[in-house]
């Protein structure tokens, strides 16, 4: 009687641990279908019973995030920082939320800790090279982004921000290389090109900018703010008809174009 009695308590546990797994695969689908408000209510119901499961949290806090409830979310990756101290995730979702409130030191500092528990993390080390770029770390920015272009060499924005990093540095033949790999890897052409520009120009490369804002405006001629870096770029320039340019950008409802008035002085 007593082993029938073992048994049959094994079994009931077995199927509460497997019924709590196929619950939570539930719920985290839900997430995955942009259903963050079920979630967070299933999530709810589903931790009042198992208060310490890092998953639930870690879903939790990722569906806060995206409901804007910024508050709830840290509460939740600190929790989960609490229970483990070497969950990368959490570190990374404070570090992410930091960043996008442009906290670039305080973020800094989650972030790092991310990236030496899971250094094989595509999204951690992205966003470590562009908080460095922020600071204008820029050579480290450069090494973190290396290693996140070595786990997914098909994103385009890696580039991207590799060769921000490597223009303000003054590689000039190296911000040229990743440019080129951005423009080739972003699905439209137009938006890679108008990127790469802005970025050359905010570099200080007006003339190869000032190239890639005439690409696009020649591709869509109605592009406003395209336009308006082509004026800026030409006055920069020493070319009178630049201001002409960034007027009638200004006319067509360009706001930055309006901001450029000293630049025509």
């Amino acid at each position: 009687m007593k082993r029938l009695l073992h048994i049959i308590t094994i079994s009931l546990l077995l199927f509460t641990v497997s019924s709590c797994s196929e619950d939570l695969n539930s719920i985290e689908k839900l997430y995955e279908k942009g259903n963050y408000e079920e979630a967070v209510s299933e999530l709810n119901a589903y931790l009042f019973f198992h208060v310490t499961d890092l998953k639930a949290l870690h879903i939790r806090a990722r569906s806060y995030e995206e409901l804007g409830e910024i508050e709830k979310s840290k509460s939740d990756y600190e929790r989960i920082i609490d229970l483990d101290s070497e969950y990368a995730q959490a570190f990374a979702g404070l570090g992410k939320i930091l960043f996008e409130q442009k906290k670039y030191k305080e973020a800094e500092l989650y972030l790092l800790r991310a990236a030496t528990l899971d250094y094989e993390d595509f999204d951690i080390l992205y966003l470590v090279g562009r908080t460095h770029l922020m600071l204008e770390k820029y050579e480290s920015a450069e090494n973190f982004l290396e290693m996140a272009k070595d786990l997914n060499p098909k994103f385009a924005k890696v580039y991207y921000y590799q060769g921000m990093a490597r223009a303000l540095r003054g590689d000039v033949l190296g911000c040229a290389a990743s440019f080129n790999s951005y423009v080739q890897l972003e699905p439209d052409n137009t938006v890679g090109k108008y990127n790469r520009g802005f970025a050359l120009m905010k570099a200080g490369y007006i003339e190869w900018a000032l190239d890639d804002f005439e690409a696009v405006l020649k591709a869509n001629p109605n592009h406003i703010e395209a336009l308006a870096k082509k004026g800026y770029c030409m006055a920069k320039l020493g070319d009178d008809a630049g201001c002409q340019i960034l007027q009638l950008a200004a006319s067509k409802g360009s706001e930055y174009a309006r901001n450029q008035a000293e630049v025509c002085i």
